[in-house]
This record gives C-alpha cells, structure tokens and sequence, in this order.
C-alpha cells in the first residue's frame, strides 16, 4: 500500500503553479509533466521525495561520430545535449541538484548517471552543496560500441553516483536483498547489466535509454513499496517503468513533447492488459446422414492456394476504461472514435472519468470459388 506522503496534490496551495499533468494514473500514483524541470521543481512542495533518479544531459553533442548496429553514425541528440561551456554546465549541473535537494525528503537519496563528460562535474556540485556520497556505481555494458577512432580504450561503463541529502541522512539500504541477489555475497559496486533490450526498445528509443533492470535494481536497493520516485530528466520513461512494476509512486519530467509522447506509449502498454476471446460456431449445410467434407474434392482447389473473398461485414467497437474502476464500464459499436465519444457522452456512464479508450475492428470475409 502506498505511503502516507503521495504524490503532490495539483489543487494544494502549495502546488497550485503546477502545469495539468500530461499523464496522471491516481490508481498507480503516476504524474508525468511536461516543461523546464528547473520550473516545475521549484513548484514542487520541499521534503517531498524518497529516491531521486536522474539522467542529466552528457553534453556530448559536438559533431563528433560513433557506432551504432555497426554503421558510422553522428553523436548529437538535440540542442538539449549540446555544451555550453564547462562553467555554463557546471551551473546547470549545480542549479537542478539544488533543486533537487530541496525536494528530497531528510532520508531520501539520489542516484545520477553520466558519462566522463558530465560525471566529475555532478559530483563536485554535490561536495559543494554538501550531499552525504555513499558510492559511485560502475555500470558494466557487456557489448559496448567500438572505438572508432582506435585513439581512445573502448567506452564501456558508465558511472552512477549514489548519494544521501545531507550528512545527517538515514538512507534507506535493502542490504540483505542486494546480498540475495548478488549470489549470498555483498554486492559490489561494479554491475554487469545488459544495455535496453528489444522489447524495451518497441515504441522508440532515447539516445541515453538506460535498462530497465538498471533502475529496478536502484529502486530495490534503495526505496520501499509505495515510496515516492521523482526522475526530472524522464526521457523514454524508463524510471516510471521500473516505478510501476515494483509499486512506488513516482512523478516524472521531461521537456520534450516527443520523449513525453513514446513515454506515455510505454506507459499505456504496461498499464493496459486486454484479454479477447472467441467463439467458433460450426456450422454444416449438408444433411447430418450425408455430410461430406468437400474441402477434399478433387474438383476444388488446394487449401494452399489464394481464396478469393468478399467483405460481408466490418465492425468497430470501442471500450472505454474508468480511471478508478480499471475495467470496460461502457462499450459501443461506431464507425469514428468522435461517434463513440459522443455515443458516451450521452450514456449513463457520462460522468465516469475515463483513462483509456480501446478501439477494436472485426472484419467478416466470404470465401468465393474463382
């Protein structure tokens, strides 16, 4: 069950700034906005969260190349990513850390993960807006691209510093489970994790995507059932993900209308499990004493080949989910999602709040002999 301390309230008067979510599941506890994560965090009520994850820009977008499925491509992801300078991003790096730091709770920590690139500056704006460090994770990537160039070692780790919000931190450690998963021993600070599988990577992937047994393995080791998860660099939403399956709260920011977009795609299938069934009706038309299976005539084409066909029926039917009440609590047949909307509207379930709609379209052929 989820803790006392929820997810911000939007009609508190502390949070009464706050942008309308671009996703919000009161069910699982999950907001997503979208904006400057340096906006909505100074909207966000203090001592608020139990774990922060963060992914900050690497600043790597500087014309340079690397390899990627084994061909040449270029290494810039946006104008987000691209370097202003070591001091303007040492200020950034220092500027959503303070912020951050406002809003975690007094035994809440935080997780960062960079590159060389981005990394010692994260961890010198830490030391000076006295974060208590715990550890700097290794993360192992068991396939790293090549080395291009072949002027520089092969680039595979990346570097997770883990850390507690002040000095008089109580932080929370799973030490026992991090020692079952480890094989019965301590679990080191060097991990070997696979980069984003296929399936993870189904509606789009973000050039930074970190693995969803990374993050699962960070909320296990350092949050409990129900604790509230703030990732201000969202990204694909790998972070409310991991979230979800393992029943914390978490909100989410991002800056991209498009990262939002495949984020709430990813969101939706893991939220959304439909179960179809169907019924076959057999149906003879010879008389029971004298049926035949004529599909065995040799008057009649093989089964292997092309059947024509002849449309005789086409449906569509949409079902419309309630956001408490997480099942179909109203289905219609219409031929445009605007048509069912309406259709709904003037039902008796008008008043329900929907969370999704699901469209499906079945389609009844005649086979015809050529």
């Amino acid at each position: 069950m989820p803790k006392s301390s929820s997810i911000p309230n939007p009609t508190a008067p502390v949070a009464q700034q706050l942008p309308v979510p671009a996703f919000r599941d009161d069910k699982h506890h999950i907001r997503i906005y979208q904006g400057d994560c340096l906006d909505i965090l100074a909207k966000l009520p203090e001592n608020t969260f139990d774990l922060i994850f963060a992914d900050p820009p690497y600043f790597l977008s500087n014309n340079g190349i690397t390899c990627h499925a084994g061909r040449m491509v270029s290494v810039n992801k946006g104008d987000w990513d691209r370097s202003r300078g070591a001091d303007a991003n040492h200020e950034f790096n220092r500027a959503w850390l303070a912020a951050c730091q406002r809003v975690l709770k007094p035994n809440g920590s935080i997780w960062v993960s960079g590159t060389s690139h981005v990394i010692h500056s994260v961890g010198f704006a830490m030391q000076q807006l006295e974060f208590k460090l715990l550890n700097d994770i290794s993360w192992v990537k068991p396939n790293p691209p090549p080395n291009l160039s072949c002027r520089h070692f092969t680039h595979a780790t990346e570097t997770i510093i883990w850390a507690a919000k002040n000095k008089k931190s109580r932080h929370t450690f799973h030490y026992q489970q991090m020692k079952e998963i480890a094989g019965g021993k301590q679990m080191k600070s060097v991990w070997t994790i696979p980069p984003p599988e296929s399936w993870e990577k189904k509606f789009g992937k973000h050039p930074t995507q970190k693995p969803v047994a990374l993050l699962e393995r960070i909320l296990l080791a350092s949050s409990s059932v129900g604790d509230l998860v703030l990732d201000p660099f969202l990204g694909r939403g790998t972070s409310a993900v991991a979230a979800l399956r393992l029943s914390r709260q978490v909100v989410g920011v991002d800056f991209d209308q498009a990262w939002i977009q495949l984020t709430l795609v990813r969101m939706c299938s893991d939220l959304v499990q439909v179960c179809f069934s169907a019924i076959c009706i057999q149906i003879d038309l010879d008389p029971f004493r004298r049926s035949v299976d004529r599909s065995r005539s040799h008057e009649n084409p093989r089964v292997s080949e092309a059947i024509p066909t002849r449309l005789v029926r086409r449906e569509r039917n949409y079902y419309f989910v309630g956001t408490s009440r997480r099942e179909v609590i109203y289905s219609v047949s219409a031929e445009t999602m605007e048509e069912a909307i309406q259709k709904f509207r003037s039902s008796a379930q008008s008043a329900t709040e929907i969370l999704f709609v699901i469209k499906t379209e079945t389609e009844i052929y005649l086979a015809q002999r050529k």
